[in-house]
C-alpha cells in the first residue's frame, strides 16, 4: 500500500511555500448542524417517526438507538451525505455526535453504514402508514393558526431504478424504468406528505386515497376550512372529482385536449391568431364553458380555456375547476403552483437527493422517501426561520452552504460541549440571527 504523506507544500504565496497538513484536533465542516438539531427539537420530528418503528433487536445488546440512528441519517442528508456509504466517515464526526446527544470525543461513533441499512430494511407497510402519518400531523403541529385557506399541490416526479427493485416498471414517457413518487405540497412549499407509487400507477387511485386521508386530518384539525386542490392533467380522473364533491373541497386540476374541447376552444382560437397577426405581440384570450365527460363524472364542470398565441405559434390549455371568478385570475392561480410544487420538486431532488432510492424493497424505498423527505422538512424550517432575510426564498443548497457549511473546532469540558466556529465566515450575523429565531420558543412569524 502506497504510504500517505502527512503534508503538502505548494509553491506559491508572498515568498514563502504554502504547507498544508491534517493536524487540526477535532474539526467539522459542518458545524452548522447545530442549527439542525435545534430545528428538530422545536418539531419533534424524528423523535416521533422514530417511535412508530419496530425494534426487534434483544436491548441487551443495543447500541445504538433507533432515534439515534433516524436523527444520524436525516441529519446527514441535510448536510448533503444522501447514501448510507455516508456513515463510514461521518460516524466519529464531532458535529453528529453532538448533535445526537453523545459526547463529541469521549462516546462511541454513531450507526455503521451496515447497520443503517439493516434499519431501512426492516420497515413493513404498516410502519410506513405510521410514519406518513407522523409527517402529516409533523405539517399540522407546525401551523398553530388556523389559516384561511389551505391549497394542496399534488405533483409526481420520475425515479430512475436500477436493477431489480420491487415494483419499478418501464415508463414510455420517460423512457426507462422508475419509481413515481406522489408529492404534496401547500401553498408556501411546505411538505405535507410523499408517498411512492409503483412505475405504473392507477391513474388518480394512489392520489385519491392520498386526498382522503389528508383532507380528513385536516378537516379535524381545522372544521370548515377551505381547501383547494390543484395539479396537472395526470391528476384529471373522476375520483378526484367525486372526492372533492364528498369532502367538499375545490379544485383546479389541468385535462388534457380532446375533440370536444378543442370546439369549445376554436373560436378564440382564431381570435388570438388574428390579433397576434395584427400586433404581433403575444396574445392571451380566455373564456370557460360548462363540460362534462360522457362516462364517469358526478356532474358537468366548468373548464376554463386560454388561447394563446405567439412567435411559437398557438398554445392552448385547459383547466377544470368548482371555482367561480373571472377565466384569466383563476388560470394564473393554477398556474401559481409550479412555484410551490415543481420549485419544491428541485429542492427535493437536486439538493436533497430524494431520488436516490436504491434499496430492493419496495417499501424500504418508501421509508427512504420519508427520511429525505424529514430532511426536507428540516431544511424548510431553517429557510422559514431565515424569513426577512437573503434566505427567505433560497434553494436549499443554498441554505445549507450559507448556515451548515461552517468549519468548527469542537472541545468538550465538564460543562459544556464548545463549538469554535471560524470567525471569518462571512454569514456570521444571518447564523445568529437564525440561531436566536430558533431558539425562541415563540412561533415564527
Amino acid at each position: 500500500m502506497e504510504k500517505v504523506t502527512t503534508q503538502s507544500d505548494f509553491p506559491f504565496g508572498d515568498g514563502r511555500r504554502v504547507r498544508a497538513q491534517f493536524d487540526a484536533p477535532e474539526i467539522s465542516s459542518d458545524g452548522g448542524a447545530v442549527l439542525l438539531r435545534q430545528a428538530d427539537r422545536r418539531l419533534g420530528l424524528i423523535e416521533s417517526i422514530a417511535a412508530v418503528l419496530p425494534d426487534s433487536r434483544d436491548p441487551r445488546y443495543v447500541t445504538q438507538p433507533l432515534e439515534d440512528l433516524v436523527r444520524q441519517r436525516v441529519l446527514q442528508i441535510c448536510l448533503g451525505y444522501e447514501d448510507c456509504n455516508d456513515a463510514t466517515t461521518l460516524r466519529g464526526d464531532p458535529v453528529l455526535k453532538t448533535c445526537c446527544d453523545r459526547d463529541p470525543l469521549l462516546d462511541p461513533d454513531l450507526g455503521s453504514q451496515p447497520t443503517l441499512s439493516r434499519l431501512e430494511n426492516t420497515v413493513g407497510g404498516k410502519t410506513c402508514y405510521r410514519v406518513g402519518q407522523v409527517l402529516l400531523d409533523s405539517y399540522i403541529a407546525r401551523h398553530t393558526k388556523r389559516p384561511r385557506c389551505i391549497v394542496l399541490d399534488l405533483d409526481t416526479t420520475d425515479d430512475p431504478t436500477h436493477g431489480q427493485q420491487e415494483l419499478s416498471f418501464f415508463h414510455g414517457y420517460y423512457d426507462e424504468r422508475v419509481y413515481l413518487p406522489l408529492l404534496v405540497f401547500d401553498q408556501d412549499g411546505d411538505l405535507v406528505t410523499a408517498v411512492l407509487q409503483p412505475g405504473k400507477p392507477e391513474r388518480g387511485r394512489v392520489a385519491a386515497a392520498i386526498l382522503k386521508r389528508v383532507i380528513v386530518r385536516l378537516r379535524d384539525r381545522w372544521p370548515g376550512v377551505p381547501i383547494l386542490i390543484r395539479g396537472d392533467s395526470e391528476f384529471a380522473s373522476p375520483k378526484i372529482y367525486w372526492l372533492c364533491r364528498r369532502l367538499r373541497a375545490d379544485f383546479l386540476v389541468g385535462i388534457g385536449p380532446n375533440r370536444r374541447l378543442k370546439k369549445l376552444a376554436r373560436q378564440i382560437e382564431q381570435r388570438a391568431r388574428r390579433e397576434f397577426r395584427r400586433t404581433g405581440q403575444k396574445v392571451r384570450i380566455f373564456t370557460s364553458a360548462s363540460y362534462r365527460a360522457l362516462k364517469g363524472w358526478p356532474r358537468a364542470y366548468r373548464v376554463l380555456i386560454k388561447a394563446e398565441h405567439s412567435s411559437l405559434g398557438p398554445n392552448t390549455r385547459f383547466v377544470l375547476t368548482t371555482l367561480p371568478g373571472p377565466a384569466e385570475d383563476l388560470y394564473d392561480r393554477y398556474v401559481q403552483r409550479g412555484e410551490s410544487s415543481e420549485n419544491s420538486i428541485k429542492d427535493l431532488k437536486r439538493a436533497l437527493k430524494a431520488d436516490r432510492l436504491s434499496c430492493h424493497r419496495f417499501w424500504s424505498n418508501q421509508f427512504r422517501l420519508f427520511l429525505h423527505g424529514a430532511a426536507y422538512v428540516l431544511l424548510f424550517e431553517l429557510r422559514h426561520a431565515a424569513r426577512g432575510t437573503e434566505l427567505e426564498n433560497a434553494q436549499m443548497d443554498t441554505v445549507r452552504l450559507r448556515l451548515l457549511k461552517v468549519a468548527a473546532q469542537v472541545t468538550s469540558t465538564a460543562r459544556r460541549i464548545w463549538f469554535h466556529l471560524t470567525s471569518s465566515n462571512p454569514w456570521q450575523a444571518l447564523w445568529h440571527l437564525v440561531a436566536r429565531r430558533l431558539l425562541d420558543p415563540q412561533p415564527f412569524g
